[in-house]
């Protein structure tokens, strides 16, 4: 969304003009409080409970370019020992090495289908696909890969584990970046690509690695779902995704910030979108589920995600799976875990899609309008 979006309903008459539309979803009206975002992310405009004060007249709120943009955090915490990875995240990792300025470094896209590695190009069909980016130094001739994703597997990052003992939701929901030695060429062409994208001095990748520390330290949860308003192209994006391709995006920018000029092909990407009505905000994990949180809307939540865990017979997946479709299509719910807090999607048709949807290569520096 641009500033323009950035204004919800029911404002003044003389500012709608910064909309275009009195239906934008920025004007607000009370009884509502506003939440200071963290570290870049956008406040928002949540409804406040009854009985707890607020001002009576209307309130303008500006969300920083939407009301999608996933929480920086001051530092990584540590996993959990509950969360296990059926495959070791980042096995082969190593330290992104110093280039000497003088290097020219190759700049490669990288795309295969998601466990393309164990199906093969099943999910490729679906064109659900996995992102990364490849370097080649032509001073010692070495090649690098570097890719994000989930430390414990996208179920986990998808749904909660619901752990007997614990009252909330337990999610195993971290992702993070992976830098390791050498270019896979035969899983990145075979059922996908690989093709150069730009090249770059040893001092612009030396520049791009102090920031991908950076980013990789701040940005640590893994976000499956986009949400959008309808599948208009000028759709509201309620929420957006967090995931491998939004991490190769940002690095693509880094570097054209830095100068890199990108060739002219075209480059598509995966999102797995659900389609809302306004999100309704609910709390955080103290809030419903601690001593004094909502007992009623606590159940609900653990209900909803009972149906996504493991299955163990044909019979039990069938059987949630006719609970998921009640839930989520006949009976238009769904509850969304994003940075930290609950809220509660009121779904509409056509409820979910998967697009793989072209984003043009960067073609020089981001101003702050383009956020």
């Amino acid at each position: 969304m641009s500033l323009k979006s950035c204004f919800c309903r029911c404002a003044p008459q003389h500012l709608t003009n910064l909309c275009g539309s009195k239906s934008c979803s920025v004007w607000i009206t009370e009884p509502v409080f506003v939440v200071a975002g963290h570290l870049g992310c956008p406040t928002q405009a949540l409804r406040k409970p009854r009985g707890t004060y607020f001002r009576q007249k209307a309130v303008l709120v500006i969300l920083c370019a939407s009301v999608s943009q996933c929480r920086r955090f001051d530092y990584r915490p540590k996993t959990d020992p509950y969360c296990q990875a059926r495959y070791t995240f980042c096995p082969t990792g190593s330290a992104i090495p110093i280039m000497k300025e003088e290097d020219v470094i190759e700049v490669y896209r990288l795309q295969a289908p998601v466990w393309e590695f164990k199906y093969g190009d099943l999910l490729g069909h679906l064109k659900i696909m996995h992102d990364a980016v490849g370097f080649k130094s032509s001073l010692t001739g070495k090649n690098y890969t570097m890719e994000w994703y989930e430390l414990f597997q996208l179920g986990n990052c998808t749904f909660p584990h619901l752990r007997p003992g614990m009252e909330a939701p337990f999610w195993c929901n971290q992702g993070a970046a992976c830098f390791y030695e050498g270019i896979d060429d035969a899983h990145w062409k075979e059922n996908g690509t690989l093709v150069l994208v730009t090249t770059i001095s040893g001092t612009m990748f030396n520049e791009m690695a102090k920031w991908v520390r950076h980013d990789n330290e701040t940005g640590i949860y893994y976000e499956t779902w986009t949400v959008q308003a309808s599948p208009d192209k000028q759709s509201v994006v309620w929420f957006d995704s967090y995931e491998c391709s939004k991490f190769i995006l940002r690095t693509y920018q880094k570097l054209a910030d830095l100068g890199a000029v990108f060739k002219k092909i075209q480059t598509n990407y995966t999102s797995i979108i659900l389609f809302s009505g306004e999100p309704v905000y609910l709390g955080n994990e103290t809030s419903i589920f601690g001593p004094v949180g909502n007992k009623t809307l606590a159940a609900a939540i653990r209900d909803f995600y009972y149906p996504f865990k493991p299955h163990r017979t044909v019979r039990e997946f069938f059987v949630d799976l006719l609970k998921i479709i009640d839930r989520v299509i006949l009976s238009h719910q769904f509850y969304l875990f994003y940075n930290l807090e609950y809220w509660f999607l009121p779904m509409k048709f056509p409820y979910l899609k998967i697009i793989y949807e072209e984003v043009p290569l960067p073609t020089g520096i981001k101003t702050s309008f383009d956020v």
